[in-house]
């Protein structure tokens, strides 16, 4: 049975009588239908899918978001909401074509590889990197190093909303919304959890005090060890942080002597292989990729990499060429 309540009428209209006709606005209640709770869980909280394009990014880059916070002390969330944000959860071109995740262009003297691309107008310039680790290594050192994001440093290292808005108001991004958007992926996917027990004790005074773990630094890249330079590094420093004397480290990486560490730049702790790992068998040259940065990018010794391709010293890679990188390449190719 149904309850009726009389909520009021409105008038609507004169009848072709003249008469004036009334709706009256009727409510109808079942009689066992109760109010919802207040506490219901709205849409965004209900369980995702662990196979979603969501989870699957935050799952791949979560570790190394972490690593990079105890490095350089920008919080995992933010990396992580950035990344997830202006790279499409790595399904944009940038990220597809030029492992760049977090949209930073070519400035700030940047000497590296490059990519065209439009965004705010045509044809602009971005970074390329060699992987996504380099990316997000860049990322956290653009910000660590420029004064112009030195204010976030003296935030709480949980503080994720004091983050996002100063992104926001040192102009990282030109919409107006940024920030919004930076607190909503950090709430909806919870990621302040990887901010709470691994944030970098640094101090609230500067931005210079953060404190580097260096075993989270180094990572593995076909079965060898390997760190990605940052901008406070030298050949002094990685010496006495990583217990390597500095002629193995330019033996590694063959590199002269009196080489000076670049920002960005792989620099392993062991040395290179003959050829790359498992189902890495070729690479297709792209615009800014010379022999040197091939051998690097994979973990093969250079010599390797030339004699499997047929080469010799002098050769010079083009765009578009197919390099081997497990096996001698097959004559006349």
């Amino acid at each position: 049975m149904l309850k009726f309540r009389f909520c009021g009428f409105v008038p609507l209209r004169r009848g072709l009588g003249g008469g004036l006709v009334i709706i009256m606005l009727l409510t109808l209640y079942s009689c066992g239908v109760k109010k919802p709770a207040a506490n219901v869980v709205p849409a965004s909280k209900t369980p995702r899918s662990a196979g979603s394009v969501q989870e699957t990014y935050i799952n791949m880059y979560k570790d190394l978001a972490v690593s990079e916070m105890k490095r350089s002390g920008v919080p995992a969330s933010i990396t992580l909401a950035q990344g997830m944000l202006e790279s499409d959860y790595g399904r944009s071109r940038l990220a597809v074509q030029a492992n760049n995740h977090f949209g930073i262009k070519c400035n700030n003297g940047w000497q590296g590889a490059t990519i065209i691309h439009d965004d705010d107008e045509r044809n602009e310039c971005f970074r390329r990197y060699r992987s996504v680790e380099e990316s997000f290594s860049d990322h956290s050192n653009f910000l660590s190093s420029s004064s112009r994001y030195g204010n976030l440093f003296k935030l709480h290292p949980e503080d994720y909303k004091g983050w996002a808005r100063g992104l926001k108001d040192a102009g990282y991004a030109t919409n107006p919304n940024y920030a919004n958007l930076l607190i909503n992926k950090i709430e909806e996917f919870e990621l302040w959890r990887y901010d709470r027990g691994n944030a970098s004790k640094a101090t609230k005074n500067t931005n210079e005090s953060v404190v580097t773990n260096n075993i989270s630094r180094v990572r593995e890249n076909n079965r060898i060890r390997y760190i990605i330079v940052n901008e406070r590094d030298t050949r002094e420093s990685i010496k006495r942080d990583f217990n390597l004397k500095i002629w193995k480290l330019s033996k590694y990486n063959e590199l002269e002597n009196n080489f000076i560490p670049q920002s960005g730049q792989i620099l392993y702790l062991q040395p290179k292989r003959n050829k790359a790992e498992v189902g890495k068998n070729t690479h297709n040259v792209v615009s800014g990729d010379s022999m040197y940065s091939i051998s690097q990018q994979y973990g093969i010794k250079i010599k390797k990499l030339y004699e499997m391709n047929r080469m010799s010293a002098m050769d010079i890679p083009r765009v578009g060429d197919r390099l081997w990188l497990r096996g001698k390449k097959p004559a006349g190719k």
